[in-house]
């Protein structure tokens, strides 16, 4: 089929997101006819709901700490973290006219708290760099002698392209339009995807305990992720989670998921400290002042002022004290297990909820058959791949769009010095 002018370009960018809207602005910059294909009526859909709406554009650290935060294959994305850091992002965004501002755990948000503003400077950095958008689904890599050489459209049409870069994301929020095309162009290309699992995804749990305490928040609540299998602590967290229908969720449970790898029934559990800033010596002070306080109350009525009204029916029943018996009955044995529990709540995790309710997708395109000092692929020639579609994930905290940021960006800048060398 002749091309015509118009449908040939020296990059085509897959994918409007994060990682795809940084590669085409950064590709149209340094000098490529550059189009960007997007199966969304708009760019950046997905970044639009992340961080709750506000947009966790990075996290303020050095390049170790990013790297560090990456389980897996961290080290891969030494190279593309150390061309574009967290400082780079920052000012990047601030030079397009979205100050931000650093929260706990060095999370970086605009300064608005509203991710449409970081959207909106994406979209402009892509279209004023000179960089064209289409819409519409890529249907497969036009693959020549071990060389990418443009995509075809769902509607047949054909576009020519002397690079190809591969950001369609992974398989998280679908309705967002994350529902896997990129694996499934890299293995038209011929490579390997890892197995793919949820990442950063609430928690199913036994038992019947989350659920009667479901939609009670914890604002300052510390966890530790237990492995059974390996039979000690893998992780520990503190600030905020919710109780749901089906288990746990909020910022510090999706952190936590991220650790859980070969996620088995049973094979982890996550212990609560309900009260973290007291001792166990400090707290049972307070129980034994509370219970002194409500001597004649059923003791099932003297936890107000120490639990949320949520947990008290479930404290109770895990307590085996008695709901009616009086506080001036309750033995010394009895208040010390109570503050243990307290100090030790203990949930038995069942599963990650389905892959399309987590924040990133784990596994992807093996990153040995990946450059990591240009994003390349080491089978086809002139083919790229950026951002979540790669075997790599983060924990939660700005981390991922880092990843995407600077993935995105060694991709557009490498195609820039490889055209200079064959000049």
């Amino acid at each position: 089929m002749k091309q015509s002018k118009a449908q040939t370009y020296d990059v085509v960018i897959v994918g409007g997101g994060a990682a795809g809207m940084m590669a085409a602005g950064t590709a149209a910059q340094n000098g490529y006819r550059t189009l960007l294909i997007e199966k969304n009526a708009r760019l950046g859909r997905k970044l639009l709901i992340t961080g709750k709406g506000r947009c966790n554009l990075t996290n303020h650290c050095d390049v170790a700490n990013v790297i560090a935060s990456v389980p897996s294959n961290g080290r891969f994305l030494y190279g593309a973290v150390s061309k574009f850091s967290p400082d780079d992002v920052i000012q990047f965004f601030e030079e397009l006219g979205v100050p931000v501002k650093t929260e706990r755990g060095n999370r970086v948000f605009p300064q608005s708290d509203c991710s449409r503003d970081v959207v909106d400077a994406l979209a402009r950095f892509v279209r004023e760099r000179g960089a064209k958008v289409h819409i519409g689904t890529v249907a497969q890599l036009l693959l020549q002698d071990s060389m990418a050489v443009g995509v075809q459209l769902e509607d047949g049409s054909q576009i020519q392209a002397e690079h190809v870069v591969v950001c369609c994301g992974g398989m998280s929020y679908p309705g967002t339009g994350s529902t896997g095309d990129g694996y499934r162009l890299a293995q038209q290309a011929g490579h390997t995807i890892t197995p793919l699992r949820p990442s950063l995804v609430p928690l199913t749990a036994y038992g019947r305990e989350c659920a009667a305490m479901q939609g009670l928040s914890l604002k300052n609540v510390a966890i530790q992720v237990y492995d059974a299998k390996k039979q000690h602590m893998i992780y520990e967290d503190f600030g905020e989670m919710l109780f749901t229908h089906f288990g746990l969720t909020g910022p510090i449970i999706l952190s936590a998921s991220s650790h859980m790898r070969d996620m088995e029934p049973g094979r982890y559990a996550i212990h609560l400290d309900i009260k973290p800033a007291l001792s166990p010596e400090q707290l049972d002070a307070r129980l034994q002042r509370d219970f002194e306080k409500n001597q004649n109350k059923d003791f099932t009525n003297s936890l107000s002022e120490l639990l949320p009204r949520k947990m008290i029916p479930v404290m109770v029943e895990k307590s085996g004290i008695a709901p009616d018996t009086k506080c001036n009955q309750i033995t010394r044995q009895a208040r010390q297990q109570l503050g243990a529990l307290l100090k030790d709540f203990p949930i038995v995790i069942k599963g990650f909820r389905p892959i399309e309710e987590a924040i990133v997708t784990s596994g992807g395109v093996c990153v040995k058959e990946v450059n990591p000092k240009t994003m390349e692929s080491k089978l086809i020639s002139g083919l790229y791949f950026a951002g979540e579609v790669l075997d790599v994930d983060a924990y939660t905290g700005g981390f991922n769009l880092q990843i995407a940021f600077s993935t995105g960006r060694l991709a557009a800048n490498s195609l820039y010095q490889e055209k200079e060398r064959h000049v």
